[in-house]
This record gives structure tokens, C-alpha cells and sequence, in this order.
């Protein structure tokens, strides 16, 4: 705290010396009972943000778990601070124990630290390795929840654990800070979404780095609105299931880098984040959050191949005639239903509806008319058996394409070596080989952070009978905390019958242009 203390009065410049300890002993006494004090900067303005909700990180290195618990022993006295393995929470009690200088007070067992300066209270730790150890954290409000390394948890794990802050004490404030470097994985590319307005760079209307922004839930999704007041839509209240009107919470993002933990910074950390692999090395250097995820081993399409295709994409790309429609079809629930409209080798932008709008075979039969031009094949996802009403509705007047994941596959790869265990995998394969440059792949892709997470997320394997087996879907759902509704729809438009493996990949008439990079 002294080292902190004289950087500050450097900063000052006082000319008079007397003046100089004035504010040191005044500083001192203030700051007498308070075990931990931020960092100037981003780590100050984290502590004293007035969000609801704040994401805070980005280069590795930038005192996120100081925050964390920093504020838990000074500004909150009911507080919960969690990272994703149970393991791992072995790291947060002994960097409690460093800032504390002790133990005492800390119940190993429960893991749960005890304090009695400057008020009451207590800062459990945990775990939540799996998506049902949620539950541990269900039914005991806390007005602090701090979540270390956001990136490895799931979101659904997320909104759920968040649900419970709140406090009955009426001068205690309420939050929720998540500390994260960028995700390198598809299961953490959900913060990008949630975060959109500051970690988006195509975002309509983007946000400054600590700038509030509004949120709340409408027909289960999270809805950006007007703020802080009453939310009205079509003139009419919002109200809650008591009747009383919903406010939103405040949500807003701050990056920290590593230059703004100085001992860190010092103890040679850079040269460390250096020599990590291309893709996480500019992801926790850099602290972008929209090129750090890395490819696993045996992942289908790798995410240079996507981004590939979202760089050869462009409006005039819809010039062409549409020659296929992929609709994945979510009735009910948290699922999206997807249609995905293919013009030769370009994409449009995908369409979604959230599944409680489109319950029933009508309601996504009356969407698929009215995006459907040229008389293009309409390709439906019959797995799960939501298909069957949609597909009834349609064949009065159309000759829908029932797709089956589970049915055989047919035909072998380009190399002609390796068949494949079903139609899922054939048909994924597909699009893998398609955008693969060596064959020279003109596929155009919209620019869409979950369809690139959705075609990035499924892995691999060669099975007995030199058959190709793509990652089980409800597997992959675990694993990714979602479903892949986008990158389903975008692999059955492109596995529509024109584009059969017999008679190989025609691009249409696409307009060409100079390829740009994103970057």
C-alpha cells in the first residue's frame, strides 16, 4: 500500500514537502482498515464502476483476481467468488492469504473466509465444474458475485449463478463482475455476444469502454433497452409476474491490460504470454476478443477456413438466384430456428427466430415461404422429430428435402478413402472440404460470431471401418452449452441437392472483388 501510496503523491507533484505528508498520513488513516486498495487505472475504475454487470479484462495479467477479491473484502459483505474447476479454487485462497497475511478466519472445509473489518461478513469460494454444480449456488442471495476467468464457464451456468444477487439490506449495493481474458474455445464465445456493443467491431451501435448499457430479459432473450427507468413496448409497461414494472440492470465492459499491474508487469510475465501459440498469444497480448479461438485437435473446419469465407463476403453476393434453403427447426425452448438462404456459393445473412416464436409446423412453414425465391430446394432438419409438422404444411405445394443426420452416409471423402458413419458427417464433411483452399473453396459466409463458433465447435474421429464420425450433437451441446442451430442450417443449405458430392461444388455467377481482411 505504501509503494501505491507515494506513486500517487508522484503523480501530485506537490511542490510544498509538509503538504506532501499531510496527505500521506490523511491517506493512511483513511485507508487503515481496508486490506486491499486497486490499482490506478483500469483496476480503480473497475472499483468503483456503477454497473450492475461489468466485464473487466482482456490481456492476461491485468489484476482480474485481485479485483475479485479486492472487492469482496472491502465492499461487500456477502460476496461469492467462483472460477470454473474445483481445483483451480486452490488459487484464490492463496492469493487471499497473501493479501490477508493469514488464514485465520478461513474454514477449508466450506471454504468460506470470515471477516469482521470494516463490516460483518463473508466471501465464500468456489467451483462449478460441471453445468449442475449451479444448483450449489441456488437459494442464497449475495449483493457480490465474481466470476474468475468468465471465458471457462458456460452461459448457462452464468445466468443462473447470477440470479441469486441481490440483498435485503437496504444501503448495500448489489453486482456481478466478471474477470476474463478473451475465449479461445467455442464454449466461452458466448461473452462476445453478451458483451456485443464493446467486443464487436461490426456492433450497429457500438459502446465506449465503460459506458452503461441496459439490459433485461424479453421472451427469454437478453434485450438491449432504454435505461434505467420502466421499460415500455407499444406504449404499454413492462411488468414482472407481481406486477410490478421491470428495470433493467446495468451492464458495461472495461479493458485492463498487464502494464496496469506493475508487479506483475515486472516479474517478466510478457516473455511468457510471447511464447504461447499463434491465436491465444494475440488473444491474451492483445486482449481481443474476436480472434482468440483456437483450434482443437480433429476439429472439422478450422476457424482460418471460416474466417476465409467471411472475408470473401459481400452484399452483391445476392445478385444470384437462391438455390437452397436450410432450416433447422427449434419448437419450443431455448434453441433458435435458423433458415439459412444459399445463393450458389454465397450466403445471406441467416434469419432466426427464437423457438418459443415459431412453436408449431405452421409458424415456421408461413417463415420458410416467406423467405424462399427462385424456386430453391428446401432442405429440413427432421432430427429431434420437429420436422414432421413443417414438413407436412410444405409438401402441399413444395418437395421439401428431409434431412436426417442419422440415416447412412453415402459417397466417400476427395481423397475417395474414407467413407463416412452417417449423414451428419457426410454432410459436414462436405462443407469442410468446401472451404478448404486447397481445393480452391469460394465459399462466402456472413460475418456472424456464432455461425463461426457453431462451424468451428464439432470435432472428429476415423472409426472402425475407415468411416468419418462427427462429434455427437447432444455431446457437442454439453460441451458448448448451446446448440449449434447456426451452423446446422448453413451445412444443410450447402448439402442441398445441388451441390450433391457426384457431381462436385459449381459456384454460381458470384461478383468478384478484391479480397479484404477484417483486419
Amino acid at each position: 500500500m505504501t509503494g501505491l501510496l507515494d506513486e500517487l503523491l508522484a503523480r501530485i507533484k506537490l511542490a510544498d514537502p509538509e503538504e506532501v505528508q499531510l496527505v500521506r498520513r490523511e491517506v493512511m488513516q483513511r485507508t487503515a482498515d481496508m486490506a486491499w486498495i486497486p490499482n490506478p487505472g483500469p483496476q480503480t475504475d473497475a472499483y468503483y464502476c456503477e454497473a450492475d454487470e461489468l466485464l473487466y479484462g482482456g490481456e492476461a495479467g491485468g489484476g482480474k483476481t485481485d479485483l475479485l477479491l479486492g472487492l469482496a473484502l472491502t465492499a461487500h459483505r456477502k460476496s461469492l467468488v467462483l472460477r470454473r474447476l474445483d481445483k483451480e479454487v486452490e488459487g484464490l485462497e492463496q492469493r487471499m492469504e497473501e493479501i490477508l497475511g493469514t488464514r485465520d478466519g478461513y474454514n477449508s472445509q466450506k471454504r468460506i473466509w470470515r471477516r469482521q473489518q470494516p463490516k460483518p461478513g463473508l466471501i465464500m469460494l468456489g467451483g462449478c465444474q460441471h453445468l449442475n454444480d449451479r444448483a450449489k449456488y441456488q437459494g442464497t442471495p449475495k449483493d457480490f458475485i465474481g466470476f474468475d476467468e468468465l471465458a471457462n464457464f458456460l452461459e448457462a451456468q452464468y445466468t443462473f449463478i447470477i440470479a441469486w444477487a441481490r440483498s435485503t439490506l437496504k444501503d448495500q449495493r448489489v453486482r456481478v463482475v466478471a474477470a476474463s481474458n478473451p475465449p479461445v474455445t467455442p464454449e466461452g464465445m458466448w461473452i462476445n455476444r453478451r458483451w456485443a456493443p464493446w467486443l464487436m467491431p461490426d456492433h450497429p451501435n457500438p459502446a465506449l469502454p465503460g459506458e452503461l448499457r441496459w439490459f433485461t430479459t424479453i421472451k427469454g432473450e437478453d434485450c438491449e433497452v432504454d435505461g434505467p427507468g420502466p421499460i415500455e413496448i407499444d406504449g404499454d409497461v413492462l411488468l414482472d409476474g407481481k406486477g410490478k414494472p421491470v428495470l433493467p440492470k446495468s451492464r458495461t465492459f472495461i479493458p485492463a491490460e498487464l502494464a496496469d499491474n506493475p508487479d506483475l508487469e515486472e516479474s517478466g510475465y510478457a516473455s511468457i504470454l510471447a511464447a504461447l501459440p499463434s491465436g491465444m498469444r494475440e488473444a491474451m497480448m492483445e486482449g481481443d476478443f474476436t480472434i482468440g479461438q483456437r483450434d482443437e485437435p480433429f476439429q472439422v473446419i478450422p476457424q482460418s477456413w471460416v474466417e476465409a469465407a467471411m472475408d470473401r463476403w459481400h452484399e452483391a453476393g445476392g445478385s444470384a438466384p437462391m438455390t437452397a434453403l436450410g432450416v433447422d427447426i427449434a419448437q419450443g425452448g431455448s434453441d433458435m430456428t435458423v433458415l439459412a438462404a444459399r445463393h450458389g456459393g454465397w450466403f445471406a445473412r441467416l434469419k432466426t427466430y427464437k423457438g418459443v416464436d415459431t412453436h408449431d409446423g405452421p409458424s415456421v412453414a408461413g417463415l420458410i415461404f416467406m423467405q424462399l425465391r427462385d424456386g430453391a430446394e428446401v432442405v429440413l432438419d427432421m432430427g429431434g422429430g420437429y420436422g414432421g409438422s413443417t414438413y407436412d404444411h410444405l409438401k402441399q405445394t413444395l418437395s421439401p428435402s428431409q434431412f436426417n443426420g442419422a440415416a447412412a452416409g453415402p459417397g466417400r471423402d476427395k481423397s475417395g478413402t474414407l467413407g463416412f458413419l452417417n449423414l451428419r458427417a457426410a454432410a459436414w464433411w462436405a462443407l469442410r472440404e468446401a472451404l478448404d483452399p486447397d481445393y480452391g473453396g469460394q465459399i462466402a459466409l456472413p460475418r456472424d460470431a456464432e455461425l463461426k463458433s457453431d462451424l468451428c465447435a464439432p470435432t472428429y474421429k476415423v472409426v472402425p471401418g475407415a468411416k468419418i464420425q462427427i462429434e455427437d450433437k447432444q455431446e457437442l451441446k454439453k460441451r458448448i452449452g448451446r446448440s449449434p442451430d447456426r451452423g446446422d442450417a448453413v451445412v444443410m443449405a450447402h448439402w442441398a441437392s445441388g451441390n450433391r458430392r457426384a457431381g462436385g461444388y459449381r459456384l454460381h455467377d458470384l461478383p468478384q472483388r478484391a479480397v479484404t481482411s477484417r483486419r
